[in-house]
């Protein structure tokens, strides 16, 4: 009782000179936008804290999705101790002091959900330090980060935790935050509809950005003032968006790359990619589609392709923004002027299905491995030729499960390299039915 006694107060009109998006934090899950499928009553995290058992997750998701809220809320939904640290700010000695804290914790009962923002920052020796106090059960891991997890965490840690992606904000969820805060400052946002639209524009689906700019518009209004878009414009000094990188005008621009690129025409494509650029969009994302682009529409007929691609992803991450997006453009320049082929795309979606309607057939005995007597003596590994020992070092065998017989998936064109792969699979084809006649 002492502590409340003497504990200074804070007047209310310091208490409301929090931010905005400060004061409208949610208190419960149940209040948290956005992500109904984590949140909602069938969501995820809900259907953990019901059956009452919590392990490490991993919160992947843009910035202003909620997921430093939702780790909170979610500590003391469960009755968890909550510790929060920052890979930007913390080291291996804070580390330590944490995981301290944790163990003397549990001996008294109760456990820790230890929260880390920017966990990706961590380096792979300091990632490796939270896998004994998460499978000792002292910390319930909770790690934010805005990278894919699959490229930045360890596989060690990912393996003890499952991933769960936040979304950015769709329009109708930030005017739903846009709702809250005209009820909490007790008036409406002067902004006229277009405003009010641009306003959630401008935001690109971050809830913390958007009652951000909103308290700008209220400090700046004068009363009775009502702002159209370019006075929303002015006073806020950022521009809208070009396009909505979750609706249609993302899809749109992005499409228009991907086809401008298959369809051999590298001045097209660099315009899209310069759009896309210009309207802020995420250089990791356009990284990937040019992989993307890489593997499904040129493949083996150019094979330094997909070289190429990942080493315009090293070369933004080395020189970051803006130098490093020409990076990026040299790809997509490369990837239009390489010769065109879908082949193994075609291939690698005719085995999958044959890998589906085939079920789970055993391969030929011979090229089976016989580590044990009694699998020798079913006849594993009988009759194998090794190939390197075969004239041409091709022995012509059949490799596929017998009830399938022979398949053809994978079909080059004469295109690029893939023509020289072609010869080379004529010629084993001829050598094979040479070999192995009917």
């Amino acid at each position: 009782m002492s502590g409340d006694l003497f504990a200074p107060k804070v007047p209310e009109e310091v208490a409301n000179r929090r931010p905005l998006a400060d004061r409208l934090r949610p208190k419960s899950l149940a209040e948290v936008t956005g992500q109904p499928h984590l949140t909602g009553e069938d969501g995820a995290l809900r259907r953990m804290i019901d059956s009452g058992s919590l392990g490490s997750m991993i919160f992947w998701g843009p910035p202003g999705t909620g997921k430093t809220t939702v780790a909170r809320l979610l500590s003391g939904e469960a009755g968890l101790a909550f510790e929060q640290i920052s890979a930007i700010f913390s080291g291996v000695a804070d580390l330590k002091k944490v995981f301290e804290t944790a163990r003397l914790r549990r001996m008294d009962g109760r456990q820790t959900l230890l929260f880390v923002d920017e966990i990706h920052r961590f380096n792979r020796a300091q990632q490796d330090s939270f896998l004994p106090v998460m499978e000792d059960g002292t910390v319930i891991l909770v790690g934010a980060t805005t990278e894919n997890p699959s490229f930045e965490l360890n596989a060690a840690l990912l393996s003890r935790a499952r991933v769960l992606t936040f979304g950015s904000h769709d329009e109708e969820s930030l005017s739903e935050l846009l709702t809250r805060a005209e009820q909490a400052e007790g008036k409406p946002l002067p902004l006229d509809e277009d405003a009010r639209a641009s306003l959630i524009r401008m935001a690109d689906g971050d809830g913390r950005a958007v009652l951000t700019l909103a308290e700008e518009v209220w400090r700046a209004a004068r009363e009775g003032e009502v702002f159209d878009t370019t006075g929303l414009t002015q006073i806020v000094q950022r521009r809208a968006p070009v396009y909505d990188k979750a609706q249609d005008g993302h899809y749109n621009l992005i499409s228009a790359l991907h086809k401008s690129v298959r369809g051999s025409d590298p001045d097209a494509a660099l315009y899209y990619l310069a759009r896309m650029f210009d309207a802020g969009e995420d250089p990791l994302y356009l990284g990937r589609r040019l992989v993307r682009m890489a593997v499904e529409d040129i493949g083996l007929a150019d094979p330094q392709a997909l070289v190429v691609c990942n080493a315009a992803k090293d070369a933004y991450d080395y020189l970051g923004s803006p130098e490093g997006e020409l990076a990026f453009a040299q790809a997509c320049v490369y990837l239009a002027t390489a010769p065109k082929s879908n082949a193994v795309y075609t291939a690698f979606k005719a085995a999958t299905r044959a890998a589906k309607e085939n079920g789970s057939l055993l391969p030929p005995k011979h090229i089976l491995n016989a580590p044990t007597k009694l699998m020798k003596g079913e006849g594993y590994g009988d009759g194998y030729r090794y190939d390197h020992d075969e004239p041409d070092a091709f022995s012509g065998q059949d490799y596929f499960p017998e009830k399938m017989g022979r398949q053809t998936f994978y079909d080059p064109p004469e295109r690029g390299f893939e023509r020289d792969i072609r010869k080379r699979l004529d010629w084993w084809a001829k050598l094979r039915k040479e070999r192995n006649p009917e």
